[in-house]
């Protein structure tokens, strides 16, 4: 369990840091088509629970594969 809630944080944060960087490079260069990095991260976090696949946790799967597998796909 104590794996799972590592790859649940290392998932966290990676996301926030891509809406973060999406919202930064947006403000420092004043180009909205960086916004479309948050639209595209938002929208694979609103279809992940119906297809049960997180491209974020896919690679946390294959760093981590002594823990147990979380959307795998299964």
């Amino acid at each position: 369990m104590k794996d799972v809630k590592a790859k649940v944080r290392a998932h966290d944060a990676i996301v926030g840091v891509l809406y973060l960087i999406s919202v930064g490079l947006t403000l420092y260069t004043q180009n909205l088509n960086f916004l479309w990095i948050a639209v595209a991260v938002g929208g694979l976090q609103l279809i992940s629970p119906a297809t049960k696949f997180c491209p974020v946790y896919f690679i946390l799967n294959k760093m981590m594969p002594d823990s147990e597998p979380i959307q795998d796909g299964k």
